[in-house]
This record gives structure tokens, sequence and C-alpha cells, in this order.
């Protein structure tokens, strides 16, 4: 549920004390809005601690979370790879400090250091990887199997993460989610 890559974040730090190219660092204190879909960002950053929430708002206003970000996921690489806005917002859900990249830098890291390309490419495609069985599985299962399964692989969910933001993780309305909560405590309750 909240992805990491320490395979990634492992290496940068590497890189970061060799000190020869110069990354950056930022700190977000939470709900800050990082980057805003459809608009143009000259930064890649790669998370060293906290967690993020990476989404597209509908044109309701409605979200969409599409992952959480922990410990060495990346997000703004899209734009160097396409040249373009970004799709989705990403929003610190408590206080993340992140490296941070410039286009040129990432690029350069691209071209020159082949463990580097390897680790983004590898990233990528677990990023592909990851979202295609999320969303069959979220629109195959009712509202409670998606809970379990999230409470199974986060069972710190309801603790760490708000409920308007679970909801809209599995697509649902948070009084969906809250009536689901209930009917598992008194099925747990019952049991």
């Amino acid at each position: 549920m909240i992805r990491t890559n320490q395979s990634l974040i492992s290496y940068i730090r590497t890189l970061d004390n060799k000190g020869t190219y110069g990354i950056g660092a930022s700190i977000f204190e939470p709900k800050t809005t990082i980057f805003r879909q459809n608009h143009r960002y000259g930064k890649v950053y790669v998370i060293k601690r906290g967690i993020a929430k990476c989404y597209i708002t509908d044109e309701n206003g409605r979200e969409f979370i599409q992952e959480f970000l922990g410990e060495g996921m990346e997000f703004g690489e899209l734009e160097v790879f396409s040249d373009k806005s970004t799709i989705c917002s990403v929003a610190s859900i408590n206080e993340v400090e992140a490296f941070c990249f410039t286009h040129s830098l990432y690029k350069q890291l691209l071209e020159e250091d082949s463990t580097f390309n390897k680790l983004i490419m590898k990233g990528l495609a677990d990023k592909i990887r990851y979202k295609a069985p999320r969303h069959s599985y979220q629109h195959s299962y009712p509202i409670e199997d998606n809970v379990l399964r999230l409470q199974k692989l986060f069972p710190q969910l309801t603790e760490i993460l708000p409920k308007k933001d679970i909801a809209n993780y599995i697509g649902v309305t948070t009084r969906s989610l809250n009536r689901a909560l209930k009917e598992l405590r008194q099925k747990n309750d019952g049991n």
C-alpha cells in the first residue's frame, strides 16, 4: 500500500555521500501540495522519509489516489521523459524529506550512471506492474474485502492515513468506508 524502493534510496544516499553531483534536499510540512496536476515542474524528488500521496482530481473535485509513496519512491520523473505537465498532484501526508534533482542532473545521471539508470527503469516498471492488479482487485471485490486486504498489508492503516485518503485510494466515499469498517468491527466482535 505504501510503496517503497530501498534499492534506489540506498544508491542515492551513496551518490549523495560522495558529493560529486550536488544532489539537493527538500523538506515539506504535512499536507503540503508539492506538485499540482497539469502544471510543469523542473525537479524530480526521491523520498528519504515520510509519506506522500499521488492523486488525480477529477472535474468534480474528487480525488483518486494512485498510490502512497514512501521511502525511495520518486515523483516528477515522468515529466523528464515526456517533457509535459504533471499528470498527478503529490501532497505530503506527514513531514516528507526528499532528495531533489533538477531535470538536467537527473538526465545526466541517466546517461552517465548505468546503475542509476537501471534502478530508475526498474522503478518505473514496478509502478506499472503494481497498478493494474490493484485496480482490478478494487473493482472486482466488495469494499470490505478491499479494506481487509489493505489492513493485512498495512496493519496501522487507519492510524497513519486519514479515512478520506483510504476511501479515495479504494475508490469509494468516506461514508461507504466508514460503513464497511463498522460492519467489519461488528463481525469481529461477534467471533
